[in-house]
């Protein structure tokens, strides 16, 4: 039967109106982009019922798409656009159409750029960097504690629960932490989670462009990035490109079937973190760690899907160019397809030179953790691109060392041998040091509660090569077990009605008082210790529980003497001669004691000792 011509135009046109009715744009991202990139190509993944169907189309100088990807799932499109030279910061209207009608607008915005990415400096060995997990910190902002719609609910009683940190606690807590002497903060992830549980570590992310607002939003990210900057402290993101939160929006409706690695049963990953480097480990086992998840809760995204691949990067640069970071701290490194990882940095690199990411490898093994830094000329070929990696080896190493009685193998010499172990790092001086972090127990806990060994330990690490970064509340000597809820335990001082007070002292212990003043005194005088932040280092066999090395440079020569003894010991100098080289007396950084250096030094008590030398 044949449909008459009126008929056809009718059906035609209630089509249309359905599929305007139809065609919402829920979803642009990344959400804005910036002109004078150096890369001058940007993909949009737009998200909205049938939008696959409609053709996008563009009329704004300098903006031009090159290709427009319809994928499998109908209710995406991947828009490939140019913003040349001549783009100028403005709004303009991304026009979709079905047929020659328009059903469909949206506006996107390209802002100037505040600095050139040349000009945007990452952290540097100059640093010392404090490690804050956001829902323990402060609370500066109760009316955020709970969101209306999101899973989780506020339950400070809860070790693993919401305890309501967030950013304006932090945001207010900056004087604190410049007077301290930190000059970088390193944030766990402030991303939504909206999860059901264990919500607050951040690393189940379910939207990446979106602060969680239980923490805030994203201005009040920014707000924090400018005021710590005024403050003289860098601001390091906490990055995840390996998973993301089964509650992520896209997980009921992914663009395509592989945007995530699928398995016919859950597979977990087996955490071998050897695979990369053994040559004679088998296809499947390395695609089980890259591809296998971490828990249930998390699915692992693949990174050879190149629209996931690209998207990630685009994340990452993007909060890069709005916060105005100086670092990325990119967890779970190692687990994310190996090639796309030299990709990602390679990718951020190319657009801020200055830049500075380091990794997390979890491996007590040099050749392993130094595999994955730039430089590196590895067996079977591998190329990172990555400047900086969590030195796990030498915070195990300096942990055995205080804690061993010291023989033949163990005490200092560990740490002595783990040290000379740099030679595997194409350079050593890139490394984050560190006594903790918030996955494993604080340092205090980790030396039994021996305020000395603490203080060993946390000189060590302000004083070797690196960039030393801090957890919160080691200035304080916050302990407990392995758990990670009581690792992660509320900041003292940063809930209205806290019976105890870390910024302002009030209800510390003696000893806790002492160790803040120990550590703001030292980590003060590392500001200004040109030959800590970029001298040699030369160190000697340890010998008769005494470790001593030595940083120097053209203006400035430091002499770290680490000793365990517990009765006043003799410290004969005359075998330092070719560091000495002359020097007759030195003053110690925190006692402000002079030591005459053309004798032997008598050392009265078990403690670390920080010579400048004149």
């Amino acid at each position: 039967m044949k449909l008459s011509k009126a008929i056809l135009l009718l059906l035609l046109c209630l089509g249309t109106q359905f599929l305007l009715a139809q065609s919402k744009i829920e979803r642009v991202e990344p959400p804005n982009w910036w002109v004078d990139m150096k890369n001058p190509d940007l993909q949009l993944m737009i998200y909205g019922e049938n939008i696959g169907d409609l053709n996008p189309s563009i009329n704004y100088q300098g903006v031009h798409i090159t290709q427009v990807r319809k994928v499998q799932n109908a209710n995406y499109l991947f828009l490939d656009l140019v913003i040349d030279a001549t783009a100028r910061p403005g709004n303009f209207p991304i026009t979709f159409k079905h047929h020659d009608e328009v059903v469909a607008t949206h506006t996107y915005q390209l802002f100037p750029r505040e600095k050139s990415g040349a000009e945007m400096k990452g952290f540097n060995n100059e640093d010392v960097m404090y490690l804050i997990t956001p829902d323990r910190y402060a609370n500066g902002d109760p009316s955020n504690d709970e969101i209306d719609g999101m899973r989780e609910k506020l339950n400070r009683s809860n070790k693993g629960g919401r305890h309501g940190g967030d950013i304006e606690g932090i945001r207010t807590s900056l004087d604190y932490l410049a007077d301290m002497g930190f000059t970088a903060i390193w944030l766990n992830p402030l991303l939504e989670n909206d999860m059901e549980e264990y919500s607050y570590h951040g690393y189940s992310t379910t939207d990446f462009y979106k602060v969680d607002p239980r923490f805030g939003t994203n201005e009040d990210y920014r707000r924090l990035s400018k005021e710590a900057k005024s403050k003289g402290i860098k601001l390091i993101m906490d990055m995840i490109v390996n998973h993301c939160g089964s509650f992520h929006w896209w997980m009921n409706d992914m663009p395509m079937d592989d945007w995530i690695n699928q398995w016919p049963t859950y597979t977990g990953t087996n955490h071998k973190k050897t695979l990369w480097q053994d040559p004679y480990a088998s296809k499947l086992d390395k695609k089980i760690f890259s591809d296998g998840w971490f828990v249930e809760t998390m699915p692992d995204m693949n990174q050879r899907n190149p629209l996931m691949g690209n998207y990630l990067i685009q994340n990452s640069i993007w909060w890069i160019e709005y916060l105005g970071l100086a670092g990325i701290r990119m967890d779970t490194y190692p687990y994310p397809d190996m090639d796309y990882m030299t990709e990602w940095t390679q990718r951020v690199m190319a657009e801020y030179p200055n830049f500075n990411v380091v990794g997390e490898e979890w491996f007590n093994d040099a050749a392993i953790v130094s595999y994955w830094q730039r430089g590196k000329q590895n067996a079977n070929g591998y190329t990172s691109e990555l400047r900086s990696l969590m030195d796990f080896p030498l915070q195990t190493a300096t942990v055995n060392a205080v804690n061993k009685e010291e023989s033949w193998g163990t005490g200092w010499v560990e740490l002595y041998e783990a040290l000379a172990k740099d030679f595997l790092y194409a350079d050593p001086t890139e490394l984050v040091v560190f006594p903790d972090n918030h996955d494993m127990m604080r340092i205090f806990s980790q030396v039994g509660g021996d305020y000395e060994k603490y203080k060993l330990a946390n000189a060590y690490f302000a004083t070797t090569r690196g960039v030393p970064q801090y957890y919160y509340g080691t200035e304080i000597l916050m302990g407990g077990d392995g758990d990670h809820g009581i690792i992660r335990s509320d900041f003292p001082g940063g809930w209205k009605g806290d019976t105890i007070n870390a910024y302002t002292g009030e209800g510390l212990t003696d000893q806790q008082k002492e160790a803040q003043n120990w550590m703001k005194k030292l980590l003060n005088w590392r500001k200004t210790a040109s030959a800590i932040h970029y001298g040699k280092l030369v160190h000697f066999i340890p010998k008769d529980g005494v470790y001593v090395f030595f940083r120097y440079d053209d203006n400035q020569k430091v002499m770290v003497i680490l000793n365990k003894n517990k009765e006043a010991y003799t410290l004969a100098v005359d075998r330092f001669t070719e560091v000495l080289n002359g020097v007759t007396t030195g003053k110690e950084v925190m006692s402000g004691q002079t030591f005459n250096l053309t004798k032997a030094l008598t050392l009265p008590t078990m403690g670390a000792y920080i010579l400048e030398l004149k």
